[in-house]
């Protein structure tokens, strides 16, 4: 990581692949509300819609029996719902905890003025906060931005760009910043997905590149784009974490006639430490 940053930020370097921080699962596990809420969680590490309780009982290190248990009381309450015979899957009770906690996380005024400050360091570069998609898989979307007072278009952006190929998580800068601290089995999700055949010149179509480059955003704390998803427009992205996992990503476009400077390095993961602090309390050890 580079000057400036503090706290958050250097927790980035901690976060592992499995998009988790040093903490974690503290162990034992016997109280029962203990055990309810590594079941939840089993569901983050694995990968795919559905799960028995086979496999559940496994990733959350509990006997297939107490699993069952939980499952079924889950049932009742909307936080599990059964999907064909011995299978589950999360429910509508648990997608709306998730959205109450994300409504209530990033206040507008604040992500405003963090994101003009970023702007005015960067020499007028264009900054966007993107936080991960809600809905339609593990993709991504704009939220706030700092662009002055051109519109999009006259900059050479078209809607297909801005709504459609800035989506995937695999393509640009702000895509991978989030993407390399996702959990490994949501990593592996996107990978398989086909490059965006809209995406800018630059755009890492090798699956090794890839890969690549998500081990070095994590031991760098940012990441560089060249061209990846707009022709003539480079990058500079940092991930915004909350509580030790990944919530965004921070981004500033730069012409490429511009290099991506070290001073823009340093005001984009600077931004993105402003964000994370802003999220909350931070509260886990590592």
């Amino acid at each position: 990581m580079r000057g400036g940053e503090t706290g958050v930020a250097m927790d980035m370097h901690a976060v592992s692949a499995d998009g988790r921080t040093g903490e974690r699962v503290r162990a034992g596990g016997t109280t029962h509300a203990e055990r309810v809420f590594r079941v939840q969680q089993a569901f983050l590490k694995l990968r795919g819609r559905t799960h028995g309780p086979g496999e559940l009982a496994e990733a959350a290190g509990l006997d297939d029996s107490a699993v069952h248990r939980i499952l079924q009381s889950g049932i009742y309450e909307g936080v599990f719902d059964r999907v064909g015979r011995g299978m589950y899957q999360l429910g509508t009770t648990a997608a709306l905890v998730g959205m109450q906690a994300m409504a209530h996380t990033l206040d507008r005024h604040t992500a405003r003025s963090i994101l003009l400050r970023l702007r005015a360091a960067t020499g007028d570069g264009l900054a966007f906060l993107y936080t991960l998609a809600p809905f339609g898989g593990a993709q991504r979307q704009c939220v706030d931005m700092a662009v002055g007072d051109s519109d999009l278009s006259e900059l050479g952006m078209t809607p297909r760009e801005v709504l459609t190929v800035t989506r995937s998580l695999r393509v640009g800068a702000s895509g991978r910043a989030i993407l390399a601290y996702l959990p490994r089995p949501l990593q592996e999700r996107v990978a398989a997905e086909p490059a965006v055949t809209e995406a800018g010149p630059g755009v890492l179509v090798d699956d090794d590149a890839l890969w690549d480059s998500l081990r070095d955003i994590r031991d760098q704390g940012y990441a560089i784009g060249l061209e990846e998803c707009i022709a003539g427009w480079n990058s500079c992205a940092a991930p915004v974490m909350w509580d030790g996992w990944v919530f965004g990503a921070v981004l500033v476009l730069l012409p490429d006639s511009e290099p991506v400077r070290p001073d823009v390095i340093d005001a984009t993961t600077t931004a993105a430490t402003q964000l994370s602090l802003s999220l909350g309390p931070h509260h886990r050890v590592m």
